[in-house]
Protein backbone atom coordinates (compact mmCIF):
# COMPACT_ATOMS: atom_id res chain seq x y z
CA UNK A 1 0.00 0.00 0.00
CA UNK A 2 0.90 3.57 -0.54
CA UNK A 3 -0.09 7.23 0.10
CA UNK A 4 0.31 10.17 -1.16
CA UNK A 5 -0.17 13.34 0.68
CA UNK A 6 -1.32 16.71 -1.38
CA UNK A 7 0.20 20.34 0.13
CA UNK A 8 -1.30 22.97 -1.95
CA UNK A 9 0.69 25.66 -1.55
CA UNK A 10 3.25 27.36 -3.95
CA UNK A 11 5.39 30.88 -3.55
CA UNK A 12 4.47 31.54 -7.25
CA UNK A 13 2.25 30.00 -9.91
CA UNK A 14 4.02 28.71 -12.72
CA UNK A 15 2.48 29.49 -16.29
CA UNK A 16 1.52 25.75 -17.03
CA UNK A 17 0.34 24.44 -14.19
CA UNK A 18 -2.82 22.68 -13.83
CA UNK A 19 -2.37 20.67 -9.99
CA UNK A 20 -4.47 21.95 -7.40
CA UNK A 21 -2.53 24.78 -6.30
CA UNK A 22 -3.02 28.59 -4.35
CA UNK A 23 -0.40 30.90 -2.78
CA UNK A 24 1.19 30.35 0.11
CA UNK A 25 -0.98 31.91 3.07
CA UNK A 26 0.19 31.24 6.46
CA UNK A 27 -3.47 31.36 7.92
CA UNK A 28 -4.46 29.30 5.39
CA UNK A 29 -1.90 26.87 5.76
CA UNK A 30 -2.48 26.14 9.40
CA UNK A 31 -5.93 25.23 8.50
CA UNK A 32 -5.29 23.42 6.06
CA UNK A 33 -2.38 20.76 7.67
CA UNK A 34 -5.50 19.93 10.88
CA UNK A 35 -8.00 19.15 8.31
CA UNK A 36 -5.68 17.09 6.49
CA UNK A 37 -4.70 15.60 9.84
CA UNK A 38 -8.33 14.46 10.49
CA UNK A 39 -8.69 13.53 6.91
CA UNK A 40 -5.69 11.02 7.36
CA UNK A 41 -7.02 10.02 10.67
CA UNK A 42 -10.45 8.85 9.73
CA UNK A 43 -9.66 7.87 6.42
CA UNK A 44 -6.42 4.98 7.02
CA UNK A 45 -7.35 1.94 7.86
CA UNK A 46 -3.93 0.52 9.34
CA UNK A 47 -2.62 -1.33 6.52
CA UNK A 48 1.43 -1.84 5.87
CA UNK A 49 2.56 1.22 3.92
CA UNK A 50 5.56 0.40 1.90
CA UNK A 51 5.86 4.31 -0.34
CA UNK A 52 4.84 7.46 0.95
CA UNK A 53 5.31 10.84 -1.64
CA UNK A 54 4.59 14.21 -0.09
CA UNK A 55 3.73 16.54 -3.22
CA UNK A 56 2.02 19.61 -4.53
CA UNK A 57 1.84 22.56 -4.85
CA UNK A 58 5.49 22.97 -3.33
CA UNK A 59 5.64 21.35 0.16
CA UNK A 60 9.25 23.08 0.83
CA UNK A 61 7.16 26.19 0.13
CA UNK A 62 6.15 25.87 4.10
CA UNK A 63 7.89 26.76 6.86
CA UNK A 64 10.06 24.64 8.86
CA UNK A 65 7.58 24.15 11.95
CA UNK A 66 4.58 23.30 9.11
CA UNK A 67 6.57 20.93 7.29
CA UNK A 68 7.94 19.05 10.66
CA UNK A 69 3.91 19.23 11.25
CA UNK A 70 3.06 17.31 7.83
CA UNK A 71 6.00 14.84 8.48
CA UNK A 72 5.10 14.03 12.17
CA UNK A 73 1.18 12.99 10.29
CA UNK A 74 3.14 10.03 8.51
CA UNK A 75 4.00 8.32 12.54
CA UNK A 76 0.49 7.90 11.87
CA UNK A 77 0.72 5.14 9.68
CA UNK A 78 2.17 1.41 10.04
CA UNK A 79 6.17 2.20 8.65
CA UNK A 80 7.14 -1.34 9.32
CA UNK A 81 7.68 -1.89 5.52
CA UNK A 82 8.45 1.24 4.46
CA UNK A 83 11.12 1.50 1.37
CA UNK A 84 10.60 4.74 -0.06
CA UNK A 85 9.74 8.04 1.49
CA UNK A 86 9.83 11.19 -1.16
CA UNK A 87 9.73 14.76 -0.64
CA UNK A 88 8.90 17.01 -3.32
CA UNK A 89 10.94 20.52 -3.22
CA UNK A 90 11.64 23.62 -5.15
CA UNK A 91 15.62 23.94 -5.59
CA UNK A 92 15.63 27.72 -3.92
CA UNK A 93 13.88 26.25 -0.64
CA UNK A 94 16.50 23.43 -0.08
CA UNK A 95 19.23 24.33 2.85
CA UNK A 96 20.96 22.47 5.68
CA UNK A 97 17.76 23.32 8.55
CA UNK A 98 15.12 21.44 5.76
CA UNK A 99 17.42 18.13 4.92
CA UNK A 100 18.29 18.22 8.49
CA UNK A 101 14.56 18.18 9.05
CA UNK A 102 13.83 15.35 6.48
CA UNK A 103 16.98 13.50 7.59
CA UNK A 104 15.29 13.30 11.28
CA UNK A 105 11.95 11.51 9.51
CA UNK A 106 13.63 9.57 7.52
CA UNK A 107 13.06 11.06 3.55
CA UNK A 108 14.71 9.19 1.68
CA UNK A 109 14.15 10.15 -1.42
CA UNK A 110 13.82 14.12 -3.07
CA UNK A 111 12.20 15.21 -6.11
CA UNK A 112 13.06 18.26 -7.54
CA UNK A 113 11.33 20.25 -10.53
CA UNK A 114 14.24 21.81 -12.26
CA UNK A 115 12.14 22.04 -15.84
CA UNK A 116 14.71 24.41 -17.52
CA UNK A 117 18.05 26.32 -17.29
CA UNK A 118 17.13 28.58 -20.36
CA UNK A 119 16.43 32.19 -19.38
CA UNK A 120 13.17 32.02 -22.16
CA UNK A 121 12.00 28.46 -21.14
CA UNK A 122 12.15 29.84 -17.41
CA UNK A 123 10.95 33.49 -18.06
CA UNK A 124 7.75 31.51 -20.17
CA UNK A 125 7.50 28.89 -17.31
CA UNK A 126 7.59 31.94 -14.65
CA UNK A 127 10.15 29.90 -12.54
CA UNK A 128 13.26 31.35 -11.14
CA UNK A 129 16.36 28.95 -11.66
CA UNK A 130 19.79 28.38 -12.61
CA UNK A 131 22.80 25.71 -13.17
CA UNK A 132 25.16 27.13 -10.55
CA UNK A 133 22.69 26.95 -7.28
CA UNK A 134 20.97 23.98 -9.13
CA UNK A 135 24.95 22.21 -8.53
CA UNK A 136 25.59 23.73 -4.97
CA UNK A 137 22.24 22.48 -3.67
CA UNK A 138 22.71 19.37 -5.16
CA UNK A 139 26.19 19.02 -3.34
CA UNK A 140 24.39 20.01 -0.14
CA UNK A 141 21.83 17.01 -0.81
CA UNK A 142 24.91 14.78 -1.28
CA UNK A 143 26.61 16.37 1.59
CA UNK A 144 23.56 15.32 3.95
CA UNK A 145 22.98 11.87 2.84
CA UNK A 146 20.64 11.71 -0.20
CA UNK A 147 21.48 9.53 -2.59
CA UNK A 148 17.53 8.96 -4.31
CA UNK A 149 16.73 12.60 -6.02
CA UNK A 150 14.50 12.97 -9.29
CA UNK A 151 14.81 15.64 -11.30
CA UNK A 152 12.09 17.20 -13.24
CA UNK A 153 12.28 18.58 -16.89
CA UNK A 154 9.79 20.42 -19.31
CA UNK A 155 10.59 20.11 -23.19
CA UNK A 156 9.32 21.48 -25.94
CA UNK A 157 7.98 24.77 -24.93
CA UNK A 158 6.50 27.44 -27.82
CA UNK A 159 9.51 28.54 -29.51
CA UNK A 160 11.89 26.17 -28.48
CA UNK A 161 14.86 24.45 -30.43
CA UNK A 162 16.72 21.76 -30.28
CA UNK A 163 19.77 23.43 -29.33
CA UNK A 164 17.80 24.74 -26.05
CA UNK A 165 16.96 20.79 -24.94
CA UNK A 166 20.37 19.31 -25.62
CA UNK A 167 22.01 21.70 -23.82
CA UNK A 168 19.49 21.01 -20.77
CA UNK A 169 20.01 17.67 -20.61
CA UNK A 170 23.57 18.18 -20.90
CA UNK A 171 23.56 20.59 -17.71
CA UNK A 172 20.83 18.03 -16.38
CA UNK A 173 23.05 15.22 -16.66
CA UNK A 174 26.23 17.23 -15.09
CA UNK A 175 23.82 17.54 -11.94
CA UNK A 176 24.28 13.41 -12.02
CA UNK A 177 20.63 12.58 -10.31
CA UNK A 178 19.79 8.65 -9.80
CA UNK A 179 15.91 9.90 -11.84
CA UNK A 180 15.49 11.97 -14.59
CA UNK A 181 11.74 12.86 -15.52
CA UNK A 182 10.64 14.44 -18.87
CA UNK A 183 7.67 16.00 -19.86
CA UNK A 184 6.28 17.72 -23.40
CA UNK A 185 4.90 20.91 -22.56
CA UNK A 186 1.02 20.47 -22.66
CA UNK A 187 -0.83 23.76 -22.43
CA UNK A 188 -3.97 22.71 -19.77
CA UNK A 189 -7.46 25.08 -19.23
CA UNK A 190 -7.01 27.27 -16.63
CA UNK A 191 -3.79 27.81 -16.92
CA UNK A 192 -2.06 31.04 -17.75
CA UNK A 193 -0.72 29.52 -21.01
CA UNK A 194 -3.89 29.32 -21.81
CA UNK A 195 -5.42 32.21 -21.18
CA UNK A 196 -2.96 33.95 -23.15
CA UNK A 197 -3.61 31.37 -26.19
CA UNK A 198 0.27 29.99 -26.34
CA UNK A 199 0.49 27.33 -29.11
CA UNK A 200 2.37 23.78 -28.71
CA UNK A 201 5.56 23.09 -30.74
CA UNK A 202 5.09 21.33 -34.32
CA UNK A 203 4.29 17.21 -33.58
CA UNK A 204 7.55 16.65 -35.64
CA UNK A 205 9.86 18.55 -33.39
CA UNK A 206 8.27 17.84 -30.63
CA UNK A 207 8.70 13.79 -31.33
CA UNK A 208 12.18 14.24 -32.23
CA UNK A 209 12.96 15.87 -28.67
CA UNK A 210 11.14 12.94 -27.20
CA UNK A 211 13.53 10.72 -29.23
CA UNK A 212 17.04 12.51 -28.48
CA UNK A 213 15.81 12.31 -25.04
CA UNK A 214 15.00 8.82 -24.76
CA UNK A 215 18.99 8.05 -26.43
CA UNK A 216 20.70 10.86 -24.76
CA UNK A 217 19.95 9.31 -21.70
CA UNK A 218 19.61 5.48 -21.97
CA UNK A 219 23.61 5.96 -23.66
CA UNK A 220 24.01 7.48 -20.14
CA UNK A 221 23.03 4.60 -18.32
CA UNK A 222 19.68 5.84 -17.33
CA UNK A 223 16.99 2.39 -17.93
CA UNK A 224 14.04 4.14 -19.52
CA UNK A 225 11.68 1.96 -17.58
CA UNK A 226 8.33 4.40 -17.77
CA UNK A 227 7.19 6.80 -20.92
CA UNK A 228 8.64 9.72 -19.32
CA UNK A 229 11.24 8.16 -16.87
CA UNK A 230 14.51 7.43 -16.04
CA UNK A 231 16.18 5.75 -13.82
CA UNK A 232 19.45 4.40 -12.70
CA UNK A 233 19.35 0.89 -11.90
CA UNK A 234 17.60 -0.06 -8.71
CA UNK A 235 15.93 3.83 -8.84
CA UNK A 236 13.21 3.24 -10.72
CA UNK A 237 10.20 5.31 -8.47
CA UNK A 238 8.78 2.86 -6.67
CA UNK A 239 5.83 4.97 -5.29
CA UNK A 240 4.82 5.81 -9.18
CA UNK A 241 5.22 1.94 -9.90
CA UNK A 242 2.36 1.73 -7.23
CA UNK A 243 -0.20 3.49 -10.00
CA UNK A 244 1.34 1.66 -12.62
CA UNK A 245 0.77 -1.38 -11.39
CA UNK A 246 -2.31 -0.54 -10.88
CA UNK A 247 -2.30 -1.30 -7.25
CA UNK A 248 -4.06 0.50 -4.11
CA UNK A 249 -3.23 3.51 -2.32
CA UNK A 250 -4.37 6.64 -0.36
CA UNK A 251 -4.32 10.36 -1.66
CA UNK A 252 -4.74 12.61 1.21
CA UNK A 253 -5.43 16.12 1.27
CA UNK A 254 -7.05 18.90 -1.54
CA UNK A 255 -7.02 17.33 -4.66
CA UNK A 256 -6.05 14.23 -3.63
CA UNK A 257 -6.75 11.14 -5.57
CA UNK A 258 -7.28 7.37 -4.12
CA UNK A 259 -7.72 3.70 -5.16
CA UNK A 260 -9.01 1.96 -1.99
CA UNK A 261 -11.07 -1.08 -1.64
CA UNK A 262 -12.10 -1.30 -5.28
CA UNK A 263 -12.98 2.47 -5.33
CA UNK A 264 -11.47 5.42 -6.86
CA UNK A 265 -11.86 9.14 -5.42
CA UNK A 266 -11.07 12.32 -5.83
CA UNK A 267 -11.29 14.76 -3.03
CA UNK A 268 -12.70 18.32 -3.79
CA UNK A 269 -9.67 20.75 -5.15
CA UNK A 270 -11.45 23.61 -3.51
CA UNK A 271 -9.58 24.78 -0.67
CA UNK A 272 -12.00 26.77 1.09
CA UNK A 273 -14.57 23.29 0.80
CA UNK A 274 -11.71 21.30 2.26
CA UNK A 275 -11.52 23.25 5.06
CA UNK A 276 -14.69 23.27 5.49
CA UNK A 277 -14.82 19.73 6.05
CA UNK A 278 -16.01 18.81 2.65
CA UNK A 279 -13.27 16.37 1.36
CA UNK A 280 -14.88 14.29 -1.41
CA UNK A 281 -16.18 15.36 -4.55
CA UNK A 282 -16.46 12.15 -6.52
CA UNK A 283 -15.94 8.27 -6.10
CA UNK A 284 -16.27 5.51 -8.72
CA UNK A 285 -17.03 1.91 -7.98
CA UNK A 286 -14.24 0.07 -10.09
CA UNK A 287 -15.86 -2.71 -12.06
CA UNK A 288 -14.15 -5.70 -12.98
CA UNK A 289 -14.04 -4.43 -16.76
CA UNK A 290 -12.85 -1.03 -15.14
CA UNK A 291 -10.20 -2.74 -13.45
CA UNK A 292 -9.22 -4.27 -16.28
CA UNK A 293 -8.94 -1.33 -18.60
CA UNK A 294 -6.90 0.50 -16.11
CA UNK A 295 -4.37 -2.16 -15.84
CA UNK A 296 -4.02 -1.93 -19.35
CA UNK A 297 -4.00 1.83 -19.40
CA UNK A 298 -1.41 2.43 -16.66
CA UNK A 299 0.96 -0.60 -17.58
CA UNK A 300 1.40 0.15 -20.95
CA UNK A 301 3.02 3.23 -19.87
CA UNK A 302 5.58 0.89 -18.58
CA UNK A 303 8.15 0.14 -21.28
CA UNK A 304 8.21 -3.40 -20.39
CA UNK A 305 4.29 -3.46 -20.64
CA UNK A 306 2.46 -5.98 -18.80
CA UNK A 307 2.93 -9.96 -18.32
CA UNK A 308 -0.18 -11.70 -20.34
CA UNK A 309 -0.49 -14.49 -18.43
CA UNK A 310 -0.28 -12.67 -15.32
CA UNK A 311 -2.89 -10.47 -16.50
CA UNK A 312 -5.01 -13.86 -17.37
CA UNK A 313 -4.79 -15.51 -14.02
CA UNK A 314 -5.56 -12.12 -12.29
CA UNK A 315 -8.81 -11.60 -13.86
CA UNK A 316 -9.69 -15.34 -15.15
CA UNK A 317 -10.00 -13.79 -18.89
CA UNK A 318 -8.02 -14.08 -21.73
CA UNK A 319 -6.93 -10.72 -22.88
CA UNK A 320 -7.33 -11.43 -26.47
CA UNK A 321 -10.95 -11.86 -25.58
CA UNK A 322 -11.36 -8.93 -24.00
CA UNK A 323 -9.65 -6.27 -25.95
CA UNK A 324 -8.55 -6.02 -29.68
CA UNK A 325 -5.16 -6.97 -28.88
CA UNK A 326 -4.60 -8.81 -32.12
CA UNK A 327 -5.12 -6.39 -34.69
CA UNK A 328 -2.96 -3.86 -32.84
CA UNK A 329 -0.09 -6.62 -32.94
CA UNK A 330 -0.64 -6.80 -36.48
CA UNK A 331 -0.31 -3.58 -37.19
CA UNK A 332 2.96 -3.52 -35.19
CA UNK A 333 0.99 -0.62 -32.38
CA UNK A 334 1.82 -3.40 -30.03
CA UNK A 335 4.39 -6.18 -29.72
CA UNK A 336 4.99 -8.99 -28.05
CA UNK A 337 8.13 -10.17 -26.39
CA UNK A 338 8.60 -12.50 -23.41
CA UNK A 339 5.38 -13.34 -22.65
CA UNK A 340 4.88 -9.36 -21.90
CA UNK A 341 2.54 -7.38 -24.30
CA UNK A 342 3.89 -3.57 -24.63
CA UNK A 343 3.28 -0.68 -27.12
CA UNK A 344 6.30 -0.79 -29.74
CA UNK A 345 9.04 1.31 -28.73
CA UNK A 346 8.96 2.85 -32.08
CA UNK A 347 5.45 4.54 -31.54
CA UNK A 348 5.70 5.81 -27.80
CA UNK A 349 5.64 8.60 -28.89
CA UNK A 350 1.86 8.67 -30.40
CA UNK A 351 1.09 6.05 -27.23
CA UNK A 352 -2.53 7.73 -26.55
CA UNK A 353 -3.80 7.28 -29.50
CA UNK A 354 -2.92 3.51 -29.33
CA UNK A 355 -4.79 3.26 -25.97
CA UNK A 356 -8.02 4.58 -27.33
CA UNK A 357 -7.99 2.26 -29.90
CA UNK A 358 -7.45 -0.36 -26.62
CA UNK A 359 -10.24 0.54 -24.75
Amino acid sequence: MSVYIHIPFCKSICSYCDFCKVLYNKEWAVLYLKKLNLEIKDRYMGEKIKTIYIGGGTPSCLSLKEIEYVLKLTDIFNKENLEEFTFECNIEDINEELLTLLKKYNVNRLSIGIESFDEENLLLMKRKNNFKEALKKMNLMRKMGFNNINLDLIYALPGEKMSTLKKDINLLLKLKPEHISTYSLMIEDNTYLSYKKINTIAEDLDAKMYDYIVKKLKSKGYNHYEISNFAKKGYESKHNLTYWNNNEYYGFGCGGSGYISGVRYNNTRSLTSYIKGNINSTEEIISKQNKMEYELILGLRKIDGINIEEFNNKYNVKMEEKFPINPLLKNKDLILKNGNIMINPKKLYVMNEILLKLV
